[in-house]
């Protein structure tokens, strides 16, 4: 069962991060370690100690003829980073409703491209009908009375295309982010100063919309209460439908009025399909050697090159807020000696760290064991069970992609 990272029953939880939230950036960041919980440290790094930019970093290695090492990078991330990476990572950055390619045998997937058209068309200022250069015949308006959309469906069917798509056919101001940079941002801003960011906006994205700890229940609840009522429209994607979201992960039935909660703001729309990502595909790709690994990122320029212990070990040190920064200009990531993850918060690194890789596309070249089996049987029947084979999922086709190179 996760554990909230303020302790104790269910209502003096919701006391507590009701109260922090009225509270500074401080008092959140000091009970949120700046965003995400299962024990994960929020560590800031002097300048002094670490390279000034990534780009340094890369050149000094480049220098030496040697790959870079993530284990020697200590990003430190200021705010206004965050609030500016509020877009949709690189591999979906040129992606449209029109580039979406639905399964034939899925109708739900033609189903979400026209409720999400009509979205759009309404935060457009349109008045409900579809736009004139869809593919798809016309549905019905959105109804009036959600504040935004909701992705339900398994993985690799397209959710964050679809949102994706969703944001770069909306008018700005607009802001998209998984769930958590989304409580990264709370951590380093502040609750207040968080909403009044984000009131501003015509639209938030929220990907991987899940909720393993009460406390974070709370917070978003209570933040997309704030942004609602500022008028803001909403759309997520996650892989259980709105009022499940905590089954499994927490048993406190108090919480369930604030899950419900979140469920009044979302029109549900479950995305149906097989995981694109290993469709008619092979099962993971064997591992390389280790001389073949260090072969490989010797002669990739921008690769990374480390041994798969010392980085688990250094995420430890690193916020998860700041692994996409820890990724800066890299091209490739080579990994020795990859192992199967026993550690519960090592693992949740790992998947952070998964997300980041996938988002920038980085083929992963390793040895040691395959990645469908870095995480064991008990961890996948577990409460984290979607993230983890969310991150199963991601790595095996970064692992094909090197294969491929």
């Amino acid at each position: 069962m996760a554990r909230s990272p303020l302790g104790g029953g269910a209502e003096p939880v919701r006391r507590r991060v009701r109260s922090l939230c009225e509270a500074g950036p401080e008092a959140v960041r000091s009970r949120f370690g700046a965003g995400l919980g299962a024990g994960v440290p929020s560590t800031d790094v002097p300048a002094a100690s670490r390279p000034d930019t990534a780009t340094e970093s890369i050149a000094a290695a480049s220098a030496a003829g040697s790959p870079i090492a993530l284990t020697d990078r200590r990003p430190v991330v200021p705010a206004e980073r965050l609030v500016a990476e509020m877009v949709p990572p690189p591999r979906f950055a040129g992606v449209s409703f029109g580039s979406y390619i639905p399964d034939p045998n899925q109708p739900s997937q033609y189903e979400a491209v026209q409720v999400l058209e009509e979205f759009a068309a309404t935060l457009a200022g349109g008045n409900g009908s579809a736009p004139k250069r869809s593919w798809f015949r016309r549905s019905a308006p959105v109804p009036a009375g959600p504040a935004g959309v909701y992705l339900d469906g398994g993985y690799g069917v397209g959710k964050t295309h679809l949102l994706a798509s969703l944001w770069h056919a909306a008018p700005g101001p607009k802001a998209f982010g998984t769930f958590v940079e989304l409580t990264n941002l709370v951590g380093a801003l502040g609750f207040q100063q968080a909403v009044r960011t984000l009131s501003g906006h015509r639209l938030l994205c929220i990907d991987e919309f899940e909720l393993d700890d009460p406390g974070d229940t709370v917070l978003v609840s209570t933040l997309l209460g704030r942004l609602v009522e500022a008028g803001v429209k909403l759309c997520a994607t996650s892989n259980t439908l709105p009022e499940k979201l905590g089954e499994g992960r927490f048993a406190a039935a108090d919480f369930l009025r604030e899950i419900q909660g979140l469920s009044a703001h979302f029109r549900p729309l479950r995305i149906d399909g097989q995981d694109y990502r290993h469709r008619g595909l092979p099962d993971a790709p064997p591992p390389y050697s280790d001389e073949a690994v260090e072969a490989a990122a010797a002669r990739t320029p921008g690769a990374s090159l480390d041994d798969f212990d010392a980085l688990l070990g250094h995420l430890s040190a690193v916020h998860p807020s700041r692994y996409g920064a820890l990724l800066d200009d890299v091209t490739a990531v080579c990994l020795r000696g990859v192992h199967q993850v026993d550690d519960q918060s090592t693992a949740l690194r790992l998947v952070v760290l998964a997300d980041r890789m996938y988002d920038r596309e980085l083929p992963i070249t390793a040895s040691g064991i395959p990645f469908d089996r870095v995480f064991p049987e008990d961890m996948l029947r577990g409460g984290y069970r979607k993230k983890y084979l969310r991150a199963v999922s991601r790595l095996v086709a970064l692992a094909r992609d090197s294969a491929k190179a």
